[in-house]
């Protein structure tokens, strides 16, 4: 539950018995707006689209009403055939919706199960097998089931389509569709997102009928309470800038968002051995390991969790207070989603991005999306600083692996037996050098240079950081300026795209 609440109590809402005994055991007396005005129209079971920012409860405004539509008629269970579905993208935040069904329904004679991939299928099989009313499943996982026979949707009464918006751009608008087409066509079905882009109003035209809109926030809209900043910096001193704002905000814990998987475990790693406990979470992992990194995350024995999109929604994480976006997403849409992990629960948080050269294009679309120009750090110790790539890569990637740069960069690549090709690139980007070592990248005229890979650690931080003590530490008095920065080159903003597809299969790990 949030801080911010209606006027309305949860016991003026004609929730069944066992449901208030449950929030009264857990002191949740007045809901969330979106709580307030969704609730009572899908206890009538009307269809519904809801939007509202995220962390201010859309998993009860939910699971309460589908609860106790549920208990208010029981039926005998039938193995394989369950009474609700609950589709969402990642496997944590199936975990959490879980967790919110099993408290709300503590008092119920329900029965949920969860499906998702990353772990053994065989416990589902049983649990599904022995009947449940209710399954909480991720795209993939459910499919596969279905497939093999061993869960049927022709008995489903309530479907819930959650984070709509990010279950379509991580592609699963056909897995979607195959699941939509295996429903009955008496159901009730809700459809729940913290943005409603244009691209997925016409599936929500198809899923629901006559549906109630109910929107308590503006669409993609910030979290009032996170401040927000920019800094722009050379890719190749994010790391020690990193370290810098971890040593300016030495209270609570930190989210760091990476763009690739490779790049959260480098930068847990580089930050473990700079003396700052770090752990890293993303599609590559398996889900116990996924797991236990937002145990140890929650519990405050890892105070930095590095993470790729996988965590930009539905982790309900106490005490970030900071959230550092690393690599800018190049979807803006999860700009939104990452700063929403602080200043939830009614509390303040601070957001800081990190903007290379590269990225310029991501922050102006950004910023349009938000509607306002994010205040940009002017006195960090890195201003206009150059910084030497990695001798085995960039910054923001695996030494040894593959590095973005400018697209205006010459290439030549050095083999094992010094074989060397050059491309193009004369209008006076860097070279790219590959040597037994790996892959580096270096600044020549636009032709390619070669030269060799060694492993090393990046320069510490320590004295940069001592040239600067008045940063981005969340000052009052902070110099700020409002300011964009230089408008990107051509189709800068379109590197993502490409992958977009590949990642979101990868990312998700159903």
């Amino acid at each position: 539950m949030t801080a911010e609440t209606s006027s309305v109590t949860f016991s003026q809402l004609a929730l069944a018995e066992p449901i208030q005994r449950a929030l009264i055991e857990k002191a949740y007396t007045h809901p969330s707006p979106i709580q307030a005005r969704a609730i009572p129209p899908l206890l009538e079971g009307r269809d519904m689209i809801g939007i509202a920012q995220t962390g201010t409860g859309k998993t009860a405004a939910f699971s309460l009403p589908m609860l106790h539509r549920l208990s208010l008629h029981p039926v005998a269970r039938v193995p394989r055939r369950p009474r609700a579905l609950v589709l969402t993208p990642t496997r944590e935040l199936a975990v959490q919706i879980a967790e919110n069904v099993a408290l709300y329904g503590r008092n119920l004679p329900l029965r949920h199960a969860l499906v998702f991939g990353g772990v053994g299928e065989q416990p589902q099989i049983r649990a599904l097998a022995a009947g449940v009313d209710i399954v909480i499943a991720t795209p993939g996982r459910l499919l596969d089931l279905m497939e093999q026979g061993c869960l049927f949707l022709d008995k489903i009464e309530i479907f819930v389509l959650d984070e709509a918006d990010r279950m379509l751009d991580m592609g699963f608008a056909p897995a979607v569709k195959r699941v939509v087409a295996k429903l009955p066509a008496r159901r009730q079905s809700l459809l729940f997102s913290a943005t409603m882009p244009d691209s997925i109003r016409e599936l929500a035209n198809r899923l629901l009928t006559n549906p109630v809109r109910v929107e308590v926030a503006p669409v993609s809209s910030t979290v009032d309470k996170v401040e927000q900043r920019v800094c722009f910096v050379d890719k190749n001193l994010k790391h020690r800038l990193l370290v810098h704002t971890l040593e300016q905000n030495p209270d609570g814990l930190v989210l760091v968002f990476s763009r690739t998987k490779h790049g959260a475990n480098r930068l847990a790693k580089n930050l473990s051995r700079d003396g700052i406990p770090s752990d890293a979470i993303h599609g590559n992992k398996s889900q116990s390991a996924r797991q236990r990194a937002l145990e140890d995350f929650r519990a405050g024995s890892v105070r930095v969790l590095v993470a790729t999109d996988i965590a930009a929604r539905g982790i309900d994480v106490k005490g970030v207070s900071l959230v550092v976006n690393y690599d800018l997403p190049n979807e803006p849409e999860s700009y939104v989603h990452r700063i929403g992990r602080t200043a939830r629960a009614g509390a303040e948080g601070l957001a800081i991005a990190f903007c290379d050269a590269d990225e310029r294009g991501f922050l102006r679309d950004i910023q349009r999306l938000i509607r306002q120009e994010i205040p940009v750090v002017t006195d960090h110790p890195f201003v206009g600083q150059k910084g030497a790539p990695a001798p085995g890569g960039s910054d923001d990637e695996p030494r040894g692996g593959r590095g973005f740069n400018s697209r205006s960069q010459g290439r030549s690549r050095q083999g094992g037996g010094g074989r060397g090709q050059q491309g193009g690139g004369a209008g006076g980007g860097g070279g790219r050098s590959r040597g037994r070592g790996g892959r580096s990248f270096s600044s020549g005229s636009g032709q390619g240079q070669t030269g060799h890979s060694t492993h090393s650690r990046p320069a510490s931080s320590a004295g940069a950081s001592s040239q600067h003590r008045t940063s981005h530490a969340r000052p009052d008095s902070a110099p700020v300026k409002t300011a964009a920065g230089p408008a990107p080159g051509p189709n800068q903003n379109t590197r993502g795209f490409r992958w977009g597809f590949w990642r979101a299969k990868n990312e998700t790990g159903n």
